[in-house]
């Protein structure tokens, strides 16, 4: 099925989608308060982590459910699904590749769901905290 908006609409339409979400931002802000301190979206990393602590070797990163391809909530759009597919696919691999490097680097790995936040985000906090806390340890 072809795309339902011409190439400027289409091409406004992805500008308007921010790098850092209000979620990135709530969740960041609460870990701030909480006294601890870390790097947003630090271009020297790989994969731009959304939230890095080099010290402790703390990569984070907080995941849309669409954009990441979610298998609970992520959904595929009608139009122009060959586009869609192929993009979310790639998305996929680069977010496994991306883990597989933080692993293999020794690098203390977690990837927390748009879901899991909305659901519960004192306990999904508390558990990144306790993440964070543990890599400190660990080190």
């Amino acid at each position: 099925m072809a795309d339902t908006m011409t190439k400027e609409q289409r091409r406004k339409n992805m500008q308007a989608i921010r790098s850092q979400s209000k979620l990135e931002n709530q969740v960041s802000r609460e870990l701030w308060k909480r006294g601890l301190r870390f790097r947003k979206n630090d271009k020297s990393l790989f994969g731009k982590p959304d939230i890095s602590i080099k010290k402790y070797k703390i990569a984070i990163f907080i995941d849309s459910c669409f954009w990441h391809a979610c298998e609970i909530h992520g959904n595929r759009p009608k139009s122009n699904q060959e586009y869609w597919d192929r993009k979310l696919d790639r998305n996929k691999k680069r977010d496994e590749e991306v883990k597989e490097y933080y692993y293999q680097n020794g690098w203390h790995f977690k990837r927390i769901w748009e879901h899991e936040i909305k659901e519960d985000f004192n306990g999904t906090l508390d558990n990144l905290v306790l993440f964070i806390n543990q890599a400190k340890i660990a080190k």
